[in-house]
């Protein structure tokens, strides 16, 4: 395969909204390139991005997709990444691997929560942006209309650098702004035709650019203030830097599914979105910069892992500096191991050709390395700074379909774990359910089907299981008495316990015994009975906290007393001791923390008092919207984050750690009590 160097690279993440038009588009711009003869269409399931079997089931992007194509002598690497909040690990993958983002927009649509998102994050990993409005051959499609929401909500930075001319509702043409040429398209060939009569509307447009490209140099801003006009190399290379450096957010259109629009659109990746060579240093967490330079050491990131039960782990890696190739021993950062660089691969969606090295800029795959995603790989080690993932906040149980299973889901689940930073699974040690935590209903869905389809393992979801636990209110004295004649050898053991409250989550045993009423070495058995005992309480069986025994009394036979005698009088002072000391339900309360926009708070207090919650406070944070912080019961918490998504509309998000237990309300015992009954009996 050809090598290109970093200046004749562009890495270029496209994202946006689900639905927004973002697999349409990568796929034209292949078919467009020359890359693919057949364009492939979402409906049919025959896209080169979407090509995962749940990714053609559902007709939407669930993985980040690497799409390699060559134009005007360029390589662009689009990251075709997901727009479904559930998958928001693809479109953090794809912007960190990527020198510059462009986000999708409905021309019909607008700007949605998905486009606001993904201009947040590309902030965030400070990465240029650009728009492409799509869909402009759809009859509502309103170009202008999404034009000045973009502005309202990005600033001044947005910049049309190629506009519609529209008549009747219908795009006549599209007007390159920086050529000052009108383009109309059929089958996808471009035509020019006679720049149309757009008015003083034509004059605001390249005046904007103008000013835009003066304040990228001083040089420029004399010129400009001096009424001169800029010369077309002083435009591109000025609309360039104001790019690479963010100052200039351009906005293209066009219609993905009719061709229009797209070699303006290729022309500016190639010579307006800042090249590999350009984009800024990586930084390590020592603060130091590495620079995209092919002489320099080898340093790569792994930016992405898919597991698969054939071909084992493959890592998708970006070259920050140096060559890799083939047969190289590296050091992976975070382990301190070496790792051999096996077979090199560039891949097309789920195309693979087999390379020999990747350079400086560059993005490919290598199988069967140990790394997982965000380690670095290097000659001597740095650690580059890794992606922060949204944390697991939708949890359910997993209930085994199939016999003999329990190995094999065990294996599958870690390797999907190695694929998905975004999913946590333990075992609850209560409850001694699997529990699998994600970012939503669609994201546990898609994993069980990976589960079933890479690993043939079986499960269906349940709601989990809520760990209660009981204690007491009063001081008790009680007694456990045990004697059992049957011929031989009797059984004797008898003991006064006292049972009270106190603050420990673990029984607290203490012997204040006198006169050897009960002789030293049957304490361990008495204290060991009463441990058994404490693993279920008395009115639903679950575990006791808060209880302290204290053996007073009792008595013993030469003979028959044995530490089972004992043993077996604990169990009967506790089971007589406890329903007289006032026990109660203890449920368990997390500290939640939910970020809404400033409209949503109201609804989202009244919300947290329907479940029981109670509202700490509240904090103002950036971007119009509210932190609200709160206690409130896990029991109630189950569908909170289907609930914040559609209040929210996908632009909410919440932590909620369990902070202690507290008492449950008396008019909710019995319904706790009539379940856990049940679920013993099933």
């Amino acid at each position: 395969m050809k090598q290109y160097e970093a200046a004749n690279i562009r890495n270029i993440a496209v994202t946006g909204h689900g639905g927004s038009g973002k697999t349409t588009l990568a796929e034209a711009l292949l078919f467009r390139t020359g890359t693919i003869d057949r364009f492939g269409k979402i409906t049919d399931g025959t896209t080169t991005s979407d090509y995962d079997p749940e990714e053609i089931k559902r007709g939407s992007s669930l993985n980040l997709s690497i799409l390699p194509m060559e134009y005007s002598g360029v390589k662009i690497n689009l990251l075709d990444a997901p727009g479904l909040f559930d998958f928001a690990l693809g479109q953090q993958e794809a912007i960190r691997a990527a020198d510059s983002v462009l986000i999708a927009v409905s021309g019909k649509s607008g700007i949605t929560v998905g486009a606001k998102k993904a201009y947040k994050e590309a902030l965030k990993q400070n990465k240029p942006r650009a728009f492409f409005v799509g869909k402009m051959d759809s009859d509502h499609a309103d170009f202008y209309k999404v034009l000045e929401q973009m502005k309202t909500e990005f600033g001044p930075s947005v910049c049309p650098l190629v506009v519609p001319y529209v008549e009747n509702h219908k795009v006549k043409c599209y007007v390159d702004l920086i050529g000052m040429k009108a383009y109309t398209y059929e089958d996808g060939h471009r035509n020019e035709t006679v720049l149309p009569d757009m008015g003083h509307r034509l004059e605001g447009l390249v005046g904007a650019i103008s000013e835009a490209v003066a304040e990228t140099d001083d040089e420029l801003m004399e010129k400009y203030f001096s009424g001169e006009e800029f010369t077309m190399l002083e435009l591109v290379n000025g609309i360039h830097k104001g790019v690479t450096e963010g100052t200039i957010t351009p906005v293209y259109c066009g219609s993905a599914q009719e061709q229009e629009g797209l070699t303006l659109l290729l022309g500016a990746m190639v010579s307006l979105f800042p090249s590999a060579a350009e984009a800024k240093p990586e930084v390590t967490e020592d603060g130091e910069e590495i620079a995209c330079d092919e002489n320099g050491d080898p340093v790569a990131y792994v930016f992405k892992t898919i597991a698969d039960p054939f071909v084992g782990k493959l890592s998708y890696v970006k070259i920050i500096s140096g060559k890799v190739t083939t047969g190289m021993e590296l050091i992976n950062s975070t382990t301190g191991a070496t790792e051999k660089i096996g077979k090199m691969i560039q891949i097309r969606g789920k195309k693979q050709e087999d390379i020999k090295e990747a350079s400086a800029g560059d993005i490919c795959a290598i199988s069967k390395l140990s790394a997982n995603t965000g380690d670095t790989l290097a000659k001597t080690p740095v650690t580059l700074q890794k992606i922060d993932f949204p944390r697991p906040c939708h949890a359910m149980a997993l209930v085994l379909q199939g016999k003999g299973d329990e190995g094999k889901i065990s294996q599958g689940i870690s390797r999907l774990l190695e694929e998905d930073p975004t999913l946590s699974f333990k075992i609850d040690d209560e409850t001694h359910e699997q529990i699998l935590s994600g970012l939503g209903e669609q994201h546990l869905d898609v994993t069980i089907a990976k589960l079933k389809s890479k690993f043939g393992v079986e499960v269906t979801l349940a709601t989990p299981s809520i760990a209660y636990r009981e204690t007491i209110r009063k001081k008790v004295k009680v007694q456990g008495k045990h004697k059992k004649q049957s011929g031989g050898h009797g059984q004797y053991g008898d003991v006064w316990i006292e049972f009270e409250p106190c603050d420990s989550d673990s029984l607290v045993f203490e012997e204040k015994v006198f006169g050897g009423a009960v002789p030293k070495n049957f304490f361990p058995a008495v204290e060991k009975g009463l441990q058994d005992c404490v693993k279920e309480g008395v009115l639903a069986g679950y575990p006791v906290v808060g209880l302290k025994a204290t053996l007073v009394d009792g008595s013993y036979h030469d003979v028959d007393s044995s530490e089972m005698s004992f043993k077996m009088a604990a169990s009967l002072a506790y089971r007589a001791g406890l329903p007289q000391a006032s026990p109660i339900i203890l449920e368990p309360i997390g500290t939640l923390k939910v970020l809404v926009p400033d409209d949503c708070t109201g609804d989202m207090m009244g919300e947290l008092n329907k479940r029981r919650g109670r509202v700490l406070g509240m904090n103002t944070a950036e971007d119009g919207m509210t932190e609200i912080v709160a206690e409130t019961p896990m029991a109630e918490m189950q569908d909170f984050t289907m609930l914040v998504r559609q209040m929210t509309q996908g632009s909410g998000s919440f932590t909620l750690d369990f902070e202690r237990y507290d008492p449950l309300p008396s008019n909710l015992e019995a319904s706790v009590i009539e379940k856990a009954k049940a679920a013993k009996k099933e």
